[in-house]
C-alpha cells in the first residue's frame, strides 16, 4: 500500500472521545497478552479501545493479525506476498480461556482476511464457536467474516456452526471499492449475505460501512437497500476515521445529524437495529444489538 497524501481535515469537535486509562483497561490488556490473543480493537486502532477494554469487552481477532489483503481504509498489517501465515490450532482454546477471565456471555469473533488459506479460515471460525458453546452454551456468539473469496462453501461451513449473528461488512459504496477495498468485490459481499439468509435464516443477518469517503446521499441509500434486500436484519453506519498517513484521507466529516437521518431512513426500510454516528463501529456495543434483534425492542 502506498504513502497517500497527508491529511489537512481539522476534526469536528463531535469527534473529541477521551482516551481513558482505568484498572480494567490494563486488565483486559494483560490478559490478551499473557493468552497472546490478537483484538482487531488494537490491530485496526479503533477509537473506541479504552471505552470497551475498560467495560471488559473486546473482539477477538482471529488467523493472526496480518492480513492477505490491502484495503487502504485499514491499519491491520499486511502479509508480504511470500509470506507463510502459520495457523495457529491452539487459537480458539486460548479465547475461551478470555471469555471465562473477561466474564463474557456476548462474543464477537473477527478475522484478518486469510487467501493463503484453502478454505479462507472458515474452519478456524467453526473450531472457535464450538470451543466456546463446549465453554457455556449460553454464551452467544457473532462472527464478523471476511468474504471468503465468494465461495459459498466456506461460508457455509461457518454458517452451519450456528452463529446467534453472522455479520459481513461492504464496508463502502460500490463505486469507492476500487480506492477503499481493492481485491474485493461488492456485489459479491451483498450475494454473500443474501446467501446466508435464504439458507441459514435462523441466524440474525448483519453487515455495516463507514461514510466520509467520498460517498453521496443517494449511494447510502442504494447500499442500505441493497444490504435490506439481501435479508439483512442489522446494520451499523460510522464515521471513516484515518487510522494513519499510510491510509487513505478522510474526504468529509459528516455531520452527527446525517447519521440520525440514516438511521431513520434505515428504520423506514425495515431493520430491526440500526446503529450510526460518528464512532459507530461494527462490533461496538454489539450484545446490545443482538438483545434488540433477539427482543424486538
Amino acid at each position: 500500500m502506498g504513502t497517500h497524501q497527508r491529511e489537512y481535515l481539522r476534526k469536528p469537535h463531535w469527534l473529541a472521545k477521551r482516551i481513558i486509562y482505568t484498572a480494567e483497561r490494563r486488565e483486559v490488556n494483560t490478559i490478551l497478552h499473557n493468552l497472546g490473543l490478537n483484538t482487531v480493537c488494537k490491530s485496526a486502532r479503533c477509537p473506541n479501545l479504552s471505552e470497551c477494554y475498560s467495560c471488559r469487552r473486546a473482539t477477538f481477532l482471529i488467523l493472526g493479525n496480518k492480513c492477505t489483503r490491502g484495503c487502504t481504509f485499514c491499519s491491520v498489517e499486511k502479509a508480504g506476498k511470500d509470506v507463510r501465515l502459520p495457523l495457529d490450532e491452539g487459537e480458539p482454546d486460548r479465547i475461551v480461556e478470555a471469555v471465562k477471565a473477561l466474564g463474557l456471555k456476548y462474543v464477537v469473533i473477527t478475522s484478518v482476511t486469510r487467501d493463503d488459506l484453502k478454505d479462507g479460515g472458515a474452519a478456524q471460525f467453526v473450531r472457535t464457536i464450538e470451543k466456546i458453546r463446549e465453554c457455556d452454551d449460553r454464551i452467544k456468539i457473532e462472527v464478523l467474516t471476511p468474504d471468503f473469496q465468494g465461495n459459498k462453501e466456506w461460508v457455509g461451513v461457518v454458517a452451519k456452526a450456528h452463529p446467534d449473528v453472522y455479520n459481513h461488512n461492504v464496508e463502502t459504496v460500490p463505486r469507492l471499492y476500487a480506492a477503499v477495498r481493492p481485491g474485493a468485490d461488492y456485489r459479491r459481499s451483498v450475494d454473500l449475505l443474501s446467501h446466508v439468509h435464504t439458507h441459514y435464516p435462523g441466524i440474525f443477518l448483519k453487515s455495516g460501512f463507514m461514510v466520509g469517503l467520498g460517498e453521496t446521499e443517494g449511494e447510502v441509500r442504494n447500499v442500505l437497500k441493497d444490504l435490506r434486500a439481501a435479508g439483512c436484519d442489522a446494520v451499523t453506519i460510522g464515521q471513516y476515521l484515518r487510522p494513519g498517513y499510510r491510509n487513505i484521507p478522510v474526504h468529509e466529516y459528516i455531520f452527527p445529524e446525517k447519521f440520525d437521518e440514516y438511521k431513520k431512513l434505515s428504520k423506514e426500510m425495515g431493520f430491526r437495529y440500526v446503529a450510526a454516528g460518528p464512532y459507530v463501529r461494527s462490533s461496538y456495543l454489539a450484545h446490545e444489538g443482538y438483545r434488540n434483534l433477539s427482543t424486538g425492542i
